[in-house]
């Protein structure tokens, strides 16, 4: 009951810092990387309930993003759909792939699994480049406004209320979905598969929901994200976005909900401060997960939490 307090005085935290910061950040440079943080938190998230929580990598993730965000420019501009409509067709095709290929790819472990879904981003990032006149290809593609009925989403403020709502919903949701049996199974899967389906868990079905999820998650932030840029490129669908997204998770800390925002936060700031030295992003991210991974295998929140509590007096 006590941790379960804790996390949702956090989600109270959170919801007074994002309510705080359009106060504070009059520059409209800085609501830009906020919205950006939240948007990049939301798939955090949902990467972390299947790697931190359940225990299965994915270093394709970014190719789910890219379908939602795809779907999304493809269907406004080619076809006149309404955003909201092109949205939810773009998370189901991707919830339809990921549960098509989830069982057999879940079925692989360790390295095997990680090169698995390295495919399949890689495919889906091909796939986006090669179907130019749907995509634009390399040189990308403009996305329409996003308009729901008469109302068009417009500006800074609005579109930071719309991730800040985005991110509320998805932490609030993650919290719950941990403290459920559905979480707690996943967690058990984590810990060990073999005690888990002897306990009566059907691995399999779990590990393909959670992938599902995620995927759904990161298609939903891709056409949000999408829409609030204006235009994309096959960058947002390769495989360093990948790589950012996962060191994302792992510098936040694994199996910790707002572990997934600070790292999301501080893997999106970084990049603003980096842009003297174009071309090192890739590097200074090995080397960020490296130190993180030696001195810190459980990230930056879970570690400092631990800290903190060793130091407490014991009492007597």
């Amino acid at each position: 009951m006590k941790s379960l307090n804790q996390r949702y005085a956090g989600l109270l935290v959170l919801a007074v810092i994002l309510a705080l910061l359009p106060v504070v950040l009059t520059n409209p440079f800085y609501i830009d990387v906020a919205i950006r943080i939240a948007l990049n938190a939301v798939v955090v998230i949902a990467l972390n309930l299947l790697m931190g929580y359940t225990g299965q990598i994915s270093l394709g993730h970014a190719g789910f993003y890219g379908m939602g965000a795809y779907a999304s420019a493809a269907l406004t501009t080619h076809m006149n759909w309404p955003p909201i409509l092109a949205l939810v067709v773009g998370a189901a095709a991707t919830g339809v792939l990921a549960f098509v290929v989830a069982r057999p790819i879940l079925k692989l472990k360790g390295h095997t699994l990680a090169m698995a879904t390295l495919g399949l981003g890689i495919i889906i990032s091909i796939a986006i480049n090669n179907e130019s006149q749907w995509t634009g290809g390399p040189d990308g593609i403009g996305v329409p406004a996003f308009t729901l009925f008469d109302f068009t989403i417009e500006g800074e403020k609005a579109w930071y209320a719309v991730s800040a709502a985005l991110l509320l919903l998805m932490t609030w949701f993650a919290l719950n979905l941990i403290d459920s049996p559905v979480g707690r199974a996943l967690q058990a899967i984590h810990g060990s598969e073999v005690a888990s389906r002897v306990a009566g868990v059907d691995t399999a079905k779990f590990k393909a929901r959670v992938f599902v999820l995620s995927a759904v998650v990161a298609s939903i932030a891709g056409s949000i994200s999408a829409h609030y840029i204006g235009f994309i490129t096959p960058g947002m669908a390769g495989f360093f976005h990948s790589i950012e997204l996962v060191t994302m998770v792992v510098v936040g800390g694994m199996a910790s909900v707002f572990g997934s925002i600070i790292g999301a936060a501080l893997l999106t700031v970084l990049p603003q401060l980096l842009q003297t030295f174009e071309g090192w992003e890739v590097v200074v991210f090995g080397v960020i997960l490296m130190v993180t991974m030696i001195f810190m295998p459980k990230g930056l929140v879970p570690s400092i939490a631990q800290r903190l509590r060793s130091r407490k007096p014991k009492e007597v």
